[in-house]
C-alpha cells in the first residue's frame, strides 16, 4: 500500500499571507513597530518576499482592517470568551483577531476563516492548546459576531478613548464622530500628477478632486499602474498636497525642504521651477526620495542630515517644515498610528516642532515665506505651535490663506485662515472615495 503524504501546513493555500499577516500584528500591539516598517526597506518581514501578489493584497488587507476595527473586535470577543483572550500566547490573540476580520468584513468564506486560523494556531507551539478555543468562539462569531456589533457605535470603540477625548474637546462632539467614522473606512489612491489630471483620471478609472488631486480606488502594486515608470504622477494625498502650493509662485526661487523624505511636497516645489534643497537625517529615507525623483525625471539638491544642526551659509526664499508628529491625520491610511502613539508622545514632539521653526526662521531671507505643516490633528502640533513662534519671533507674520488657494473650499480654512483638514471633509456618496488626511498648515512671512 502506498504511504499517503499530508502537505505540511505552510503550503495550505492562504495560510502563509495569515501567518506574516499574525507576525506584523504581534510587531504593532506588543513590539510597537510601525506597519511601514514591517512592510517596507531593510527592516521588513523576510516572508513578504514568497508571497504572490494576491497574497501580499491579502495580507495588507487583513492587517489594515483588524488595527482599523480593533476596539470592535475586541468588543465582540470579549462577549463571546468567558475569560478573555489568552494572554500567554500572542499567536492564538492574532488567529482569533484574523478570523473574526475575515468573518465580520471580508469577502472570505466563514469555513475557511475558520479553518485556517486553527491551522495558524495548531502551528505554533505555545498557541497549539487553543486551537479547540479558536475553533468555538469563530464559529460563534460567525453566528452572533453582527447582532454583537449592532448594539454598539463601532466607530466609536475603534478611536483610543485619549484621541477621542482630545478630538471632543477641540473640534466639537459632532466633529469629533464624523472624524471617527471617516477613519473607519479604507481610504482611496490619491495621485499628484504632473500635468492633465482629466486624462490621469480616465486613464485610472478615477476622478479629479477640487484641488487637482486624481482619486481612484484602483488596488494592488502602484508600479504597476499606467505612468508610474514613466513617472508622470505620485502617490500623495490630497491634503499633503496643500501646503506647498502656499509658497505661490516660486519660478527661480530657492527652497529648503527641512524634513523632506519621502519627498512628495520636494517634487511639487521641483516640479512649480524652485531650487531646492532637501534635508532628512535618514538615510533610508532619503534613498527613497532620490529613487523617486529619479523616476520622475526631477532633480534637487539633497543633504542627510539633522536639519536642526545644518548650516548652509545661506539664507532661502522659501522654508518648508513638515514637521515631524504624532501624524494622527494620517489614521485612514495607517492605523497602526491609533494603537502606537500615546498622549504623553505629543509634549516631546512639540518641543521639536518649535526647535525646527526657530531653525526655520534663521534660514529665512527677509521677505521670505515660511510654511510650517504637521498631518497631526492635534492642536499642540499646529495652532499652538504657530502661536507661540508669532510670540517669540516680532520679525514674524502670519499671511492668511485664501479660499481660491484651496480651490474654493473654505470649509478647509481655520478662524486664523490656516489650513486645516479634517478626516470627514471631502464627504462622497461612497465613504471610500471621500475624506482627506488631517493636516494643519500655516503661512508665515519674514519682515
Amino acid at each position: 500500500m502506498p504511504s499517503l503524504r499530508f502537505a505540511p501546513p505552510t503550503e495550505v493555500p492562504g495560510l502563509a499571507a495569515r501567518r506574516i499577516a499574525a507576525d506584523i500584528l504581534d510587531g504593532v500591539l506588543h513590539k510597537r513597530r510601525t506597519l511601514d516598517d514591517q512592510l517596507e526597506g531593510g527592516a521588513a518581514h523576510p516572508g513578504l518576499k514568497t508571497l504572490s501578489d494576491r497574497d501580499r493584497a491579502l495580507m495588507r488587507r487583513l492587517v489594515a482592517t483588524i488595527l482599523r476595527r480593533l476596539g470592535t473586535l475586541g468588543h465582540v470577543l470579549s462577549r463571546l470568551l468567558d475569560r478573555g483572550i489568552p494572554t500567554d500566547a500572542p499567536r492564538a490573540q492574532s488567529a482569533l483577531l484574523i478570523g473574526a476580520a475575515q468573518i465580520l468584513w471580508m469577502d472570505v468564506p466563514d469555513h475557511a476563516a475558520v479553518d485556517l486560523s486553527v491551522r495558524l494556531v495548531q502551528s505554533d507551539r505555545r498557541a497549539a492548546k487553543y486551537a479547540g478555543l479558536v475553533n468555538a468562539v469563530l464559529r460563534r462569531c460567525a453566528r452572533e459576531g453582527q447582532p454583537l456589533i449592532d448594539e454598539v457605535e463601532p466607530a466609536m470603540l475603534d478611536v483610543p478613548p485619549w484621541l477621542m477625548a482630545r478630538w471632543t474637546a477641540h473640534y466639537g462632539e459632532a466633529t469629533a464622530r464624523q472624524i471617527a467614522a471617516a477613519i473607519s473606512h479604507e481610504p482611496s489612491l490619491d495621485l499628484t500628477v504632473k500635468s492633465d489630471s482629466a486624462q490621469w483620471a480616465t486613464r485610472l478609472h478615477g476622478e479629479v478632486l477640487p484641488t487637482g488631486t486624481v482619486r481612484t480606488l484602483l488596488q494592488g502594486s502602484v508600479t504597476m499602474l499606467p505612468g508610474f515608470a514613466e513617472g508622470q504622477w505620485w502617490v500623495q494625498d490630497a491634503a499633503a498636497a496643500l501646503p506647498a502650493r502656499l509658497f505661490g509662485d516660486v519660478t527661480g526661487k530657492t527652497v529648503v525642504d527641512l524634513c523632506a523624505a519621502p519627498g512628495g511636497k520636494t517634487a511639487q516645489l521641483v516640479a512649480a521651477g524652485a531650487e531646492v534643497t532637501a534635508i532628512d537625517r535618514s538615510p533610508g529615507r532619503m534613498t527613497r526620495l532620490r529613487d523617486n525623483f529619479a523616476r520622475l525625471g526631477l532633480a534637487a539638491a539633497t543633504a542627510v542630515t539633522d536639519a536642526l544642526e545644518w548650516q548652509p551659509g545661506q539664507q532661502f526664499d522659501g522654508v518648508l517644515v513638515d514637521a515631524p508628529c504624532a501624524s494622527t491625520g494620517t489614521i485612514r491610511r495607517h492605523p497602526d498610528v491609533a494603537w502606537l502613539r500615546k498622549e504623553l508622545d505629543i509634549g516631546a514632539l512639540t518641543a521639536l516642532q518649535q526647535r525646527l521653526l526657530q531653525k526655520a526662521v534663521s534660514l529665512l531671507k527677509p521677505g521670505g515665506t515660511l510654511v510650517y505643516c504637521t498631518c497631526s490633528l492635534e492642536p499642540e502640533e499646529g495652532e499652538h505651535a504657530v502661536a507661540s513662534l508669532l510670540a517669540a519671533e516680532p520679525a514674524m507674520r502670519r499671511m492668511p490663506i485664501e479660499a481660491d488657494e484651496v480651490a474654493g473650499l473654505s470649509e478647509l480654512l481655520n478662524a486664523d485662515r490656516d489650513l486645516r483638514t479634517l478626516p470627514c471633509h471631502l464627504p462622497h456618496a461612497d465613504p471610500r472615495l471621500g475624506g482627506l488626511d488631517g493636516f494643519y498648515a500655516a503661512r508665515l512671512v519674514k519682515s
